[in-house]
Order: C-alpha cells, then sequence, then structure tokens
C-alpha cells in the first residue's frame, strides 16, 4: 500500500496536475481575500479573521478536489493498467486508501500555505495577535475534514467510469448536492424534514466548526461520511466480478 501510496504522489508531481491544483487554490482564494473588491476582501472589511478563506474555499474545493481524484481509477482503466494493479498483493480497500491517502495529502500541500495568510493578519492587526486563534485552528479542521470528505467522494466518482470528465462532473455533482443541495431541501420544508436535511448537510457541519467548536457530533458525520464513500467505492470495484 505504501509503494502505491508514493507512486501516486509521484504521478501527481510528475504532472501538471497536482502543482496546478495548488496553485489554483492559492491564486484564487488570494484573489478574493487581498485583491478583488468584495466583502471577503481582508484589507476592506477591516476585521482581523480567517473567516472569509473559510467562506471560500469550500466552493473552491467543490471543483478543485474532483480534479484531482477525477484520475484516480479513470486513468487505470483508460490505460489498461487496472487488471495488472488488481494482481497486486494488495486489497480493494488497501488500493482505495493509497490513492484516497494521496489525494488527501495534495489537499493538506494546498491548505499549509494558507497559514501564510494567517500570519500577516496577526501583523496587520491594530493589535498585533489579536485574532481568535482557537475559532481559526477549529475552522481550519473543519475545512480539512470538509477536504477530506470531497476527496472521497471524488475517488468514488472515479471508479465507477472510465471517463476522466464524467468523474470530475459526476464528484462536482455529488457535491455540490451534499453541500448545497441538502441545505436547500431543508430551508424548503417543514418541520421535521426541514431538521432531517440539515442533519444530513455537510454545509451545517462545516459552519459549526467554522465557528470554532469541535463537536464530536461534527467529527463523526464526516468520518461517517468518508467511509460511506469509500466503501462505495469498494463495492464498485468488487462489481467487476458480477
Amino acid at each position: 500500500m505504501k509503494a502505491l501510496f508514493f507512486k501516486e504522489i509521484r504521478s501527481f508531481l510528475n504532472s501538471l496536475v497536482g502543482y496546478l491544483a495548488i496553485i489554483v487554490f492559492l491564486l484564487t482564494t488570494g484573489m478574493f481575500l487581498w485583491f478583488f473588491d468584495y466583502p471577503t476582501n481582508i484589507l476592506n472589511n477591516g476585521e482581523a479573521t480567517m473567516q472569509p478563506l473559510f467562506q471560500i474555499a469550500p466552493y473552491v474545493f467543490m471543483f478543485l478536489i474532483p480534479a484531482i481524484t477525477m484520475r484516480s481509477f479513470s486513468d487505470e482503466h483508460r490505460n489498461g493498467t487496472m487488471e495488472i494493479l488488481l494482481t497486486k498483493p494488495i486489497s480493494d480497500m488497501g488500493i482505495i486508501i493509497a490513492k484516497y491517502a494521496a489525494g488527501v495529502l495534495l489537499v493538506i500541500l494546498a491548505l499549509l500555505p494558507t497559514l501564510v495568510y494567517y500570519y500577516s493578519i496577526i501583523q496587520l492587526g491594530e493589535v498585533k495577535g489579536n485574532i481568535d486563534h482557537a475559532g481559526t485552528w477549529g475552522a481550519y479542521i473543519g475545512l480539512l475534514l470538509l477536504g477530506m470528505t470531497f476527496a472521497a467522494i471524488g475517488i468514488f466518482a472515479s471508479s465507477i467510469t472510465k471517463n476522466q470528465i464524467i468523474a470530475f462532473l459526476i464528484a462536482v455533482l455529488i457535491c455540490f448536492v451534499v453541500y448545497i443541495g441538502f441545505q436547500f431541501l431543508a430551508d424548503n420544508f417543514s418541520a421535521p424534514w426541514d431538521m432531517f436535511f440539515i442533519k444530513l448537510s455537510v454545509q451545517e457541519h462545516y459552519l459549526s466548526m467554522q465557528r470554532g467548536v469541535i463537536d464530536s457530533r461534527d467529527v463523526i458525520y464526516y468520518i461517517s461520511a468518508i467511509m460511506i464513500f469509500l466503501l462505495s467505492t469498494k463495492i464498485s470495484l468488487q462489481s467487476r466480478f458480477w
């Protein structure tokens, strides 16, 4: 599994995919946070907070992470290497976890440079260090868990089609539904259905952690969502025997 993980990382870094993913994420968030004349502009709103980043990042991730993961299994099918991979002394779940872990590592690498924003806000404040540190780190944890969930969705989408573009579109659609779709349903249904859809909404759990509240229920929700999509990927791979 370790060998496959490093193979996936090398594959990302030997192509433009990994670098483009990180550059696009940093460029997009950076422009909205520091240059564009939007409410998310930190210099304009006059408040020492990282919340604008955590508001923008999920929508960037919604497209960026599927672009990273779309080739995970689709590429193996297209190149005819899936059969060779399955003959290796590694379980289906081992293959899935190795590819998933490589995708998550790229998400982490994309997030790490944003600590420069954090440091800049600390230094630019009227009173240096006047920022909600606990809330910021809680929001970072929430954003990481959100990225991990989107990565699991992307891996699943890649396992059900040989076409990378279709895998990308399916992943974006599922990410959109779980992040915004359930929240939309909650807003348009009355009790008790509104609470049911709220509990299913990734956005609701993310917003809770974005406030700096690390609730075990939110963490369990993310872990459960990740496991559901990884197990669905395993079922998709096993369907070749049906």
